[in-house]
């Protein structure tokens, strides 16, 4: 069964999401930004104020108790009227449906008026106050919150087609061969030409291409795999760290390197962590 088949009906067992800011603001800084495209979603509720948002080329003009999505890797251009700047709750996060980004950066902005503003406002509140205080709950408490508001904004926006679009754009069925390849080869060395090769693109046309769907290049997605590969044998292996780098294809030094950029510790505190 290919990746796509195996999505297929089983979205929201495989549909993973962190938050990794939330916080609420109001004011004229730190709203006007240009053409900044972030790797990171971003959902905002708007209580209060007036401006506008460009995504990938499109103008919208978000009103007060409006939800909206910013998809990762899109083209933002925002701005707010310094005489009535927008109030905001906002969060950062990432979302991910198997190997693939949940909104894709090639798409739009996602906008709704709630239909209880203040139902809304309690959940981003629950939602900051979450982040900021922690504790060991904290973060299934953040992807419950996170959740329920996504749900909002696309149920009331009129989106009830979007997990079904999800699963029919094409594009994730060419790159479905590509990944399968990184996969059955991340011990080995991998050329963006071979990987341009399989869905029949010149290599320069190929990483925007790749970019556009998942919200990285080839190689970055590439090296985040080979790191979850490093995670499970540290974790269900006995193979010593350097056969864990060879098995990737990776000089022990080089390897530790990007383990410890990828994970924030060492490969042998991360053992020692899941042990």
């Amino acid at each position: 069964m290919n990746e796509i088949d195996h999505l297929t009906g089983r979205l929201p067992e495989s549909l993973t999401v962190t938050v990794t800011h939330a916080q609420l603001k109001s004011g004229f800084l730190g709203w006007n930004r240009m053409e900044q495209a972030p790797r990171f979603n971003r959902l905002y509720f708007i209580p209060q104020g007036e401006g506008s948002v460009i995504i990938n080329g499109v103008t919208y003009y978000p009103q007060p108790n409006q939800l909206m999505i910013m998809p990762a890797g899109t083209s933002q251009t925002t701005f707010t009227s310094p005489e009535n700047p927008y109030t905001r709750y906002f969060c950062h996060f990432d979302a991910q449906v198997g190997e693939w980004p949940l909104f894709h950066a090639g798409s739009k902005l996602y906008i709704s008026h709630a239909k209880n503003p203040e139902h809304v406002k309690v959940i981003f509140d629950d939602l900051i106050h979450l982040f900021q205080v922690g504790g060991p709950f904290a973060g299934l408490r953040m992807q419950a919150c996170l959740l329920n508001l996504l749900a909002c904004c696309l149920e009331e926006g009129g989106y009830s087609d979007y997990l079904k679009d999800y699963m029919q754009f094409t594009e994730r069925n060419k790159l479905g061969d590509v990944l399968r390849y990184v996969q059955e080869h991340i011990g080995e060395p991998i050329e963006i030409e071979t990987l341009a090769d399989i869905v029949h693109l010149h290599p320069n046309y190929f990483i925007p291409y790749f970019k556009k769907i998942m919200g990285i290049t080839p190689m970055h997605y590439v090296q985040r795999k080979r790191m979850e590969e490093a995670k499970r044998l540290l974790t269900y292996t006995d193979d010593s760290i350097a056969t864990v780098a060879e098995s990737l294809g990776m000089q022990l030094a080089h390897f530790s390197r990007q383990f410890k950029s990828h994970a924030g510790i060492s490969p042998t505190a991360y053992r020692s962590c899941t042990r």
